[in-house]
């Protein structure tokens, strides 16, 4: 017989734990590297100990929200981004212009996140003012002017 929601192969729930810790590792690892930060230096930075940081790096252990927190203040990035990668958080919205300002080594993380707030904050602004607008703008009579006088 086969386990009910489970399926053969890598659907299992153990084994998307397995995969999201090591994603998370490898993340912090590409992260850890691109600031050219050892580990342990990292684990210092963190608070965290230097084979703990180590286990997670190799996806042995799935850290915790507070971890990844330390973690991404002593890498210098967003806690966000770490929550994203290890599946605590959503995808966040933005696109590109959010991916950039999450990525900004120079801001600090209350500067990030003003300036995510204030760019959605103008993109719901731009998203209700939508549907009040004209749906063809395209082809509306109202849209020659000329033509009005």
């Amino acid at each position: 017989m086969t386990e009910t929601g489970g399926t053969s192969g890598s659907g299992s729930p153990m084994e998307k734990v397995a995969d999201i810790a090591s994603d998370i590792g490898e993340y912090i690892r590409q992260q850890r590297n691109t600031a050219k930060i050892s580990l342990r230096q990292l684990s210092k930075l963190a608070g965290v100990s230097n084979p703990y940081l180590s286990q997670i790096e190799r996806g042995v252990r799935k850290p915790s929200a507070e971890i990844l927190q330390q973690i991404a203040k002593g890498l210098r990035i967003s806690a966000e981004a770490l929550y994203v990668q290890a599946g605590i958080l959503d995808l966040p919205t933005g696109g590109p212009v959010g991916d950039a300002i999450r990525a900004d080594a120079e801001l600090t993380e209350r500067q990030k996140q003003v300036l995510l707030d204030v760019y959605e904050s103008f993109r719901r602004e731009n998203a209700a003012a939508r549907p009040a607008a004209t749906p063809a703008t395209d082809s509306t009579p109202a849209a020659k002017p000329e033509e009005s006088a």
